[in-house]
C-alpha cells in the first residue's frame, strides 16, 4: 500500500498520497480511530474522505459521503452504505481522484 501511494503522488503530482502513505508507516497505535458520530457530525453531503486508521459503527450517518480507510467495521460499512454512500479501497481512490482534489484526510 505505502509503496502505490507514493507512487500515485509522483505520478499525479498530489501530495496527499504522499501522506497517506507516511500515516500508513506509521505503528497501529498511533493509527486514528474514528467513529460514526464524529464523521456525521464534522462532514457534509457528498463529502470524500480518506481516514488513516480505524472507522468504527458507533452512531450514525445521516447523509452520503465516500470514505476509503486503512480499516473499517462491518457496522460502520454497512451504516455508510445503506444511506447511500460508497466505500472505497485506496487504489480505487487514487483512480477516481488522482490528484486528491476534493479528498479530505479525517480523523
Amino acid at each position: 500500500m505505502v509503496k502505490d501511494l507514493k507512487q500515485a503522488s509522483k505520478a499525479n503530482e498530489a501530495p496527499i498520497w504522499s501522506k497517506l502513505a507516511d500515516l500508513a508507516i506509521k505503528s497501529s497505535s498511533s493509527r486514528r480511530i474514528v467513529n460514526l458520530t464524529r464523521i456525521n457530525k464534522i462532514t457534509k453531503e457528498n463529502d470524500i474522505l480518506f481516514v488513516p486508521g480505524k472507522v468504527l459503527g458507533t452512531g450514525n450517518i445521516s447523509h452520503k459521503i465516500t470514505l476509503s480507510s486503512f480499516s473499517i467495521s462491518t457496522t460502520a460499512a454497512n451504516k455508510i452504505i445503506q444511506t447511500g454512500g460508497k466505500i472505497m479501497t485506496y487504489s480505487e481512490m487514487i483512480k477516481k481522484y488522482p490528484t486528491g482534489k476534493g479528498v479530505i484526510i479525517f480523523g
